[in-house]
């Protein structure tokens, strides 16, 4: 059996499906599906059931996938004590990442690495989570930082020592500016401009106590600029993190915190079973290094 199979095998059980893997992997579907039957075939057993949506795991292909994680980890540790032993370590690091703070935790880390590698390059696609989904999924990106849940059937994850504030962005000359905090009474008649993203599960609007049709959410952005530029032409009041637009100097723009305080997490995420060059491998162990003595302090 061969390690690419086991590796196109565990494609298809984290897309869960044959045509979802083959784009992934950039193959055929009918080149994929032969190779499943040839590993089936050798192993005198099926392993997956297929179907027209999604394909599922027989009892026997459970246990392949679990011995194949356990093949692909010791491999990847194997290559990582070979390869990173090189003095000379160069590439590219590709990050997708929505309009965070968090970023900067990623710019430290890489920063850092650049003292002995200098030949390593940070490149960042902004976006919300569902176009570092998309990226992550296409194989655009190596890595994605994101909020909220995390789907560990597809991805690996770290959490990184950073939160994000929720509030509120407006004007200064607005009703609302005048308050220190804003409570969800506060916004269920104004308003109000929120992330395309939002959905009645999140956070957000469980702290609003309110489903969305009971807003009156005027607008909606993918990135916060433009939110602020509705928010400037006196569209409403943006929903959003703290510390993402320069609110100082000469501003007509204000920031105001919710309370009860709500913040969000975040986490590094990436594909599992993926093999990465050298760069982002070392990106990742100072990823864990940081992490771990941030926990420990």
């Amino acid at each position: 059996m061969e390690l690419r199979v086991l590796q196109y095998f565990l494609a298809v059980t984290r897309e869960q499906s044959i045509s979802g893997a083959a784009k992934a992997l950039h193959l055929s579907q009918p080149t994929l599906s032969r190779q499943l039957r040839e590993m089936e075939e050798e192993l005198g057993k099926q392993l997956i059931v297929r179907s027209n949506r999604r394909i599922t795991l027989t009892d026997e292909g459970m246990i392949l996938r679990k011995r194949a994680e356990e093949i692909m980890e010791l491999v990847r540790k194997t290559e990582n004590e070979i390869t990173l032993s090189n003095d000379y370590i160069a590439g590219d690091i590709t990050i997708g990442a929505g309009e965070t703070i968090g970023v900067r935790f990623l710019a430290k880390a890489v920063h850092t690495l650049q003292q002995d590698f200098p030949d390593i390059h940070l490149h960042t696609i902004s976006g919300d989570s569902v176009n570092v989904l998309e990226n992550l999924d296409r194989g655009l990106i190596d890595f994605g930082l994101v909020f909220g849940e995390v789907d560990t059937t597809k991805y690996h994850m770290l959490k990184i020592p950073y939160e994000d504030i929720w509030g509120v962005l407006m004007r200064r000359d607005s009703d609302l500016a005048k308050k220190e905090f804003i409570t969800p009474e506060d916004l269920w008649n104004q308003p109000l401009i929120t992330s395309r993203q939002q959905s009645s599960r999140s956070s957000l609007m469980k702290w609003l106590g309110k489903n969305r049709d009971e807003l009156n959410i005027v607008g909606t952005y993918n990135l916060l600029f433009n939110g602020s530029l509705m928010v400037e032409e006196g569209m409403g009041y943006a929903l959003s993190f703290d510390k993402i637009i320069n609110i100082s100097g000469d501003s007509n723009l204000c920031f105001r915190p919710l309370k009860p305080e709500l913040s969000e997490g975040m986490h590094i995420i990436w594909k599992k079973y993926q093999i990465f060059p050298k760069a982002a491998e070392k990106f990742l162990l100072q990823m864990q290094q940081i992490t771990n003595q941030s926990l420990s302090s």
